[in-house]
């Protein structure tokens, strides 16, 4: 099990207090793993397993739990024969009617400690979380970094090389559970094609009531085509109409919002960089996992360049910043990055192999007279550092843990 430390730093302040611990991110991101791993935590340091109450509300067992009524009652009489504090966990909470109500009256009513899980963004946004207003602290969990990919991918080929292990990073994505099977090819995509089922059906389809499933297919189809590609739902409308599919834009921007919801795509905004502010169009979106793209839509290594920077938009959140695309004039750069007013600014490429390109992608820099820290970042084994920017190997990169 990868201990997830990046997590556990940011999670540990927090267990123990009254404040409920929320997980959210994709189907299947190791959310329930943070859970095993906070338990841990907690026996280390000496509380007793018998003080836990977990239930995982995707288990069929528990269909009779899917009530805020009907759990209030469960975890009411389990947890009238434990003297000691007890520690609540809850695996797709999303599944329970009403399932704010019973937690805060658990908060209130009980000497207890609270960890629930989701997988969906608008889990603390409805009328309802009004309960848990200000009660509540969120930690989304992304699948593997390349660092958390490679510590288990060398656990099944200890002789593998950083380089090679980074090929099958591209290919099959961050996904926890590729391990079991030993990231054989047809079996790892066949895995990650059922996820992807798994997450537009119970995620996307059912939890928004959509009609009109195959509109979602071509929409959905459309944005892993265009990964890290700017374009406007009105594009995207005309792109339908040419397939015979009369939509509005409006319809178009609601079904991307719900693949949003589900952690399935993240929406990037561009920023003017010189004045500031946010640009109304055309967005960028990403993917959450890689390996899923390829296994539904293939051409990671095709679209080598998107794929790049998926993963490197990928990093950016893991790490807690905040990301725009900027534009610079007529230019525009990759990632401009956030955190608590330290800024990044990224380049990404797949290979710096022209004096145009490195021209090119140097180049968006050339206007920009802060002292933030500037990178390209690309494949290529040399260091090209020029004129104050850094330029990195990406697998280096993402193995830094201190970037600056």
């Amino acid at each position: 099990m990868v201990k997830r430390e990046m997590y556990m730093k940011r999670i540990r302040p927090f267990i123990g207090t009254d404040l409920i611990k929320v997980m959210t991110g994709i189907r299947r991101s190791g959310k329930s793993v943070m859970l095993e791993l906070i338990k841990q935590e907690l026996i280390d340091s000496g509380v007793s397993s018998s003080q836990f109450i977990s239930i995982n509300f995707e288990d069929m067992r528990y269909t009779h739990l899917q009530t805020a009524k009907a759990l209030y009652d469960e975890i009411s009489s389990r947890s009238a024969g434990i003297d000691r504090k007890i520690y609540l966990f809850f695996d797709e909470i999303q599944e329970v009617k009403d399932w704010e109500k019973c937690i805060n009256s658990f908060r209130v009513a009980l000497d207890c400690d609270i960890y629930i899980t989701g997988s969906n963004a608008k889990l603390l946004s409805g009328e309802l979380a009004t309960y848990l207003a200000g009660r509540y602290v969120e930690f989304i969990v992304y699948p593997f970094s390349f660092a958390e990919f490679l510590e288990l991918y060398h656990s099944v080929f200890p002789e593998e090389t950083v380089q090679k292990s980074f090929q099958q990073y591209i290919l099959y994505g961050g996904m926890p559970y590729l391990a079991n099977i030993r990231y054989a090819d047809e079996p790892s995509r066949q895995y990650l094609q059922d996820l992807f089922n798994s997450v537009q059906l119970k995620d996307i389809v059912k939890r928004n009531k959509i009609r009109d499933v195959d509109l979602l297919e071509r929409i959905m189809a459309y944005v892993m085509a265009n990964v890290g590609n700017t374009f406007s739902a009105s594009s995207l409308a005309k792109f339908l109409k040419s397939e015979q599919r009369t939509v509005a834009p409006e319809t178009i921007l609601n079904y991307i919002r719900y693949c949003c919801d589900a952690y399935l795509f993240y929406q990037v905004k561009r920023e003017e960089v010189q004045g500031k502010q946010i640009l109304a169009s055309n967005e960028k979106y990403y993917i959450a996992d890689h390996g899923i793209r390829e296994a539904v839509f293939g051409g990671n290594a095709k679209d080598i360049n998107l794929t790049l920077e998926n993963i490197v938009y990928l990093e950016l959140l893991r790490r807690g910043y905040h990301v725009t695309v900027g534009k610079n004039q007529d230019k525009e750069i990759d990632f401009v990055c956030d955190k608590r007013g330290e800024k990044l600014y990224i380049q990404v490429t797949y290979l710096l192999a022209s004096e145009e390109t490195i021209q090119r992608e140097f180049g968006v820099y050339d206007t920009i007279r802060d002292n933030f820290p500037k990178y390209v970042v690309s494949m290529d084994e040399f260091d090209m550092s020029r004129n104050g920017i850094k330029h990195r190997n990406i697998r280096d990169f993402l193995l830094d843990e201190n970037w600056e």
